[in-house]
C-alpha cells in the first residue's frame, strides 16, 4: 500500500497574535512524534542583489517581501517525502544567508507565518488552515516587545513602523485572509481548549496514516 501524503495545517494571523505559540505548543505535544514546523519567516526574498540602503526600505508585511515560489516548491517535496534546505534570513543584513537548514520530511507539516492563507496557490496545499484572531493592542504590545529585546530595535522604530507598514498591510492582506481558514483562534496561546482540539486533530491524522 502506497504511503499517505503528509498532512499541511497553516497557521496565520497578525504578527503578535499567538499563532507561533500555538505552533510551538503543538509541536513539544507531539515532541516524539512525525511532525515538522516550518516558518513563513524563512522565506524572505533574496536580496543580495540591492544594496544595505536599499534592503532597509523592504516592507516586510507585504506579501512581495516572500519567496512563496521557493516555499512551495519545498512544501511540496516535503509531500513528496523528500527532504529540503531550507533558507536561512539573517535580519542584521536584511537578507537571505548563505546558510541552510537540513530537514527531513515529516508526516505532518506546521506552516506557520502572517500571510500563509493568502496566496491561493499556498493554501491549495494545505490540508488545514488555521487563523489566530487576536486583538490589535495586544498583537502591537506583544511585538513591541519581542522586536525590542529579540531584535535591538527602538520603540521609536518599532511604532513608526507599525504605523507604516504592520497596520496596513494587516488590514489589506491578513485579516482579509481569515476568510479562508477552516477554524478561527481567538485568544493565540492562551486558547487551551482551541489546541487541544487541533492536537486531537493531528493526533487522529497520525494513527490513520500508520494504520
Amino acid at each position: 500500500m502506497s504511503k499517505k501524503k503528509p498532512i499541511v495545517i497553516g497557521i496565520a494571523g497578525g504578527t503578535g497574535s499567538g499563532k507561533t505559540s500555538i505552533a510551538a505548543k503543538i509541536m513539544n505535544t507531539f515532541k516524539n512524534e512525525s511532525v515538522l514546523l516550518i516558518q513563513q519567516d524563512a522565506y524572505y526574498r533574496d536580496q543580495s542583489d540591492l544594496t544595505f540602503e536599499k534592503r532597509l526600505e523592504t516592507n516586510y508585511d507585504h506579501p512581495h517581501a516572500f519567496d512563496n515560489d521557493l516555499l512551495m516548491k519545498q512544501i511540496t517535496k516535503l509531500r513528496n517525502y523528500e527532504a529540503i534546505e531550507m533558507p536561512v534570513y539573517d535580519y542584521a543584513l536584511h537578507t537571505r544567508s548563505d546558510k541552510t537548514i537540513h530537514v527531513a520530511p515529516q508526516e505532518v507539516i506546521i506552516l506557520e507565518g502572517i500571510l500563509v492563507l493568502e496566496d491561493e496557490s499556498l493554501r491549495n496545499l494545505m490540508d488545514i488552515k488555521i487563523f489566530v484572531d487576536t486583538d490589535a493592542d495586544i498583537r502591537i504590545l506583544r511585538r513591541t516587545i519581542r522586536d525590542i529585546e529579540e531584535r535591538g530595535r527602538t520603540i521609536e522604530s518599532v511604532v513608526e513602523q507599525y504605523l507604516t507598514a504592520v497596520r496596513p498591510m494587516h488590514n489589506q492582506f491578513v485579516e482579509p485572509s481569515k476568510r479562508y481558514a477552516d477554524v478561527i483562534i481567538p485568544e493565540g496561546g492562551k486558547n487551551r481548549v482551541a489546541i487541544d482540539l487541533v492536537a486531537t486533530k493531528i493526533e487522529m491524522i497520525l494513527e490513520e496514516n500508520n494504520q
